[in-house]
């Protein structure tokens, strides 16, 4: 299985940006963490990091055909982006959504996810292992399926 790790706005920072609400270890340490998970799920993984919605929605729907499945971050993004949304129902890929903080427990305009809406599950406030979660979430679908 194949499966496509997006992460939005900001988190390049990670370590740096509000460890009171994101932690402290730096994005390096994230993308280890996340191939070590996949390597544990028996999946291929790649990660891409943007700033830039457009680049995302790229990705997003160059993953069509090639990936079995995406793991999204879309950081501030989840809360504006109808584009995201679109390339995510427009793909029809399974998605999983990832937040490394709890949004439901912050500002009330962090509540919305635009992309949650095409993503069939979401995990939010477990740190890195949402990603995990959502790793072995997608891995287990495809299995199923087998």
């Amino acid at each position: 299985m194949k499966i496509l790790v997006l992460n939005g706005p900001n988190l390049n920072l990670l370590g740096l940006r509000e460890p009171a609400i994101y932690g402290s270890q730096n994005y390096a340490a994230l993308e280890a963490y996340i191939r070590q998970a996949a390597e544990e799920a028996g999946c291929q993984v790649e990660i891409f990091q943007s700033n830039h919605e457009g680049a995302l929605v790229d990705k997003i729907q160059a993953a069509y055909g090639v990936f079995d499945g995406i793991v999204i971050n879309p950081a501030a993004y989840t809360h504006t982006s109808v584009a995201i949304l679109d390339a995510l129902k427009a793909v029809s890929l399974p998605a999983v959504e990832v937040h490394l903080s709890d949004v439901d427990a912050r500002e009330p305009f962090r509540q919305l996810s635009y992309a949650g809406m095409a993503c069939e599950k979401t995990y939010k406030g477990l740190g890195f292992a949402g990603y995990r979660e959502a790793i072995f979430y997608l891995a287990r679908k495809s299995a199923d399926k087998a």
